[in-house]
C-alpha cells in the first residue's frame, strides 16, 4: 500500500509541473522563442520519460527546465515552487488519483488523523507563553505526520499525533 501511494504522489508532482510548464508554453509571452522552443523540447523529453517509466529522468529535466528558464532571463517563465507550495500543489493534483489506490477505510482513517493533526497544532500555537524549542518541537513533529500521511501510513501518522498530544497536555492544551 506504502509504495502505491507514493508513487500517486510522485506521478501528481510530474503531473502538475507538466500542466504548470505546458501553461507557460502554450502563451504569448514574447520572451526569446529559441530558449522557448528548446523548452518545449525538454519538456516532451520529460513526458515522454515519465510514459516510458523513467520518472527521475522526466524529474531531472523538469529541474533542467527551471534552470534554462532563469538562466536565460525569462521574466514570465515559472519558478520553481518553495516546498511548502509544492506539496500542497502535488496533494492537491494527487487527491483525485489516491482513491483509486486506497480504501474508503484507510482514506478515513488518514482524514480522521488530518483533522485532529490540524487542530492540536493549531490550539497548541496559540497556547499564551509558548517558548521557541515547544514551537519547533510542535513544527518537526507536524511535518513528521504529514509526511506520513503522505505516504498512506496512518500507524506513523497517529504516532506523531499522540507526540502532538502529549505535547499539548504538557502545556495546558486541549488536544
Amino acid at each position: 500500500m506504502l509504495p502505491d501511494a507514493y508513487k500517486v504522489m510522485l506521478d501528481a508532482g510530474l503531473s502538475k509541473a507538466f500542466d504548470v510548464w505546458s501553461g507557460y508554453l502554450d502563451a504569448r509571452t514574447g520572451e526569446d522563442p529559441q530558449v522557448r522552443a528548446r523548452l518545449r523540447e525538454m519538456l516532451e523529453s520529460a513526458r515522454e520519460a515519465a510514459a516510458e517509466g523513467d520518472p527521475t529522468a522526466a524529474r531531472v529535466l523538469i529541474a533542467d527546465m527551471y534552470d534554462e528558464a532563469r538562466e536565460a532571463g525569462l521574466p514570465w517563465a515559472p519558478s520553481p515552487p518553495r516546498p511548502c507550495e509544492e506539496d500542497q500543489q502535488v496533494r492537491d493534483y494527487a487527491k483525485d488519483a489516491l482513491p483509486h489506490v486506497l480504501s474508503l477505510g484507510l482514506r478515513d482513517r488518514l482524514d480522521h488523523i488530518a483533522v485532529h493533526l490540524s487542530v492540536t497544532g493549531r490550539r497548541i500555537e496559540a497556547a499564551p507563553d509558548l517558548d521557541a524549542a515547544t514551537r519547533q518541537d510542535v513544527l518537526y513533529i507536524t511535518t513528521r505526520a504529514w509526511m506520513a500521511l503522505d505516504l498512506a501510513n496512518p500507524t506513523a501518522a497517529r504516532r506523531e499525533l499522540d507526540r502532538l498530544k502529549t505535547i499539548a497536555r504538557r502545556w495546558g492544551v486541549e488536544p
